[in-house]
């Protein structure tokens, strides 16, 4: 298998994680047990993700000239992310997130309140040089955090030059028929992909009817996330359900999403097919949700094969 070349295209977000035994009420104040920072954001987690399993990846994105935007991005480049393509801007703060974790005797959920800031600066003369550049690349990877005109922009690039396009269509908004028309794959979660077709994808039937939605519109591919139920894929000539990879001690699940995608497109980018990408990708995020914190808790490589080999499933070798 060969190591995949990809392209982010996204946000860079300061997360401040909160812990406590219950979320707070509104006019209420309660004490939590423990806070921690660290870098985050859908673009700058996916990347870092891909990176982390030996792709090959560029994040072209944005910050502020602020202490957050430096630590971020000394984030990726520890990752091995190539981060010379992140713009640093004096006209706003780096993006910040609140993100609050209630653990009880139900499990681990969270809340995440996200303040854009310099990822909604993005200007179409940021992203022009992908016109032409983009073509060196397996992938591109969007997210919605950052300005849908920069997405439908680099989109059109992509898909001129013949570029496979995933899109995580988080947070949630609406799209046009000319993006998902462009679309080689789109993965939202169920609460997305309810918003997107008016469907709530519950089990196998309702997932299907959603995803048949999306296909309609255009997309090639849809895979819809489904928490511990694990991930159900429609192409329009074949459907199944990937079961979800079990996190014996779960304790943060920020980053499940972007680490799912992140690994999904390292793998297809490699070569595997798509059954196995997803039994991959399953398997990073069920890492993932063990650790506190987003790109702290994404894992290597050599982490996600050792628990596929020793669970007797392909692994991901370049």
């Amino acid at each position: 298998m060969k190591k995949p070349r990809i392209l982010v295209v996204g946000s860079l977000v300061m997360d401040m994680i909160f812990r406590a035994k219950r979320f707070v009420a509104p006019g209420e104040t309660i004490l939590g047990y423990d806070f921690t920072t660290a870098s985050g954001g859908k673009g700058a987690n996916q990347a870092v993700q891909a990176a982390r399993l030996g792709a090959d990846v560029t994040l072209v994105g944005k910050i502020g000239s602020d202490a957050n935007g430096q630590t971020m991005t000394a984030s990726l480049r520890e990752a091995g992310v190539h981060a010379k393509k992140v713009i640093v801007t004096d006209t706003c703060a780096s993006g910040v997130s609140n993100i609050q974790i209630q653990t009880d005797e139900h499990g681990t959920q969270n809340r995440i309140l996200v303040v854009p800031g310099a990822n909604h600066s993005f200007l179409p003369r940021d992203v022009a040089f992908l016109e032409e550049e983009i073509v060196g690349f397996d992938m591109v990877v969007l997210q919605l955090e950052i300005p849908m005109v920069i997405n439908e922009l680099v989109a059109r690039y992509a898909s001129a030059k013949g570029v496979p396009i995933l899109l995580n269509p988080a947070p949630s908004d609406g799209l046009s028929d000319d993006l998902l028309a462009r679309l080689d794959y789109i993965i939202p979660n169920e609460h997305e992909a309810e918003d997107l077709t008016g469907i709530r994808p519950r089990d196998e039937r309702s997932a299907r009817a959603a995803a048949d939605a999306l296909l309609q519109r255009g997309v090639k591919n849809v895979i819809i996330t489904l928490g511990e139920a694990g991930a159900f894929y429609c192409d329009g000539k074949r459907s199944f359900l990937c079961p979800a990879i079990s996190c014996p001690r779960p304790a943060d699940p920020t980053a499940a999403g972007d680490s799912f995608i992140g690994a999904f497109s390292t793998a297809t980018c490699a070569g595997m097919d798509t059954a196995d990408a997803m039994t991959f990708a399953n398997q990073a995020a069920s890492i993932s949700v063990s650790r506190m914190g987003a790109q702290p808790s994404l894992p290597a490589l050599r982490e996600v094969n050792a628990a596929l080999a020793a669970a007797g499933r392909k692994t991901l070798v370049y």
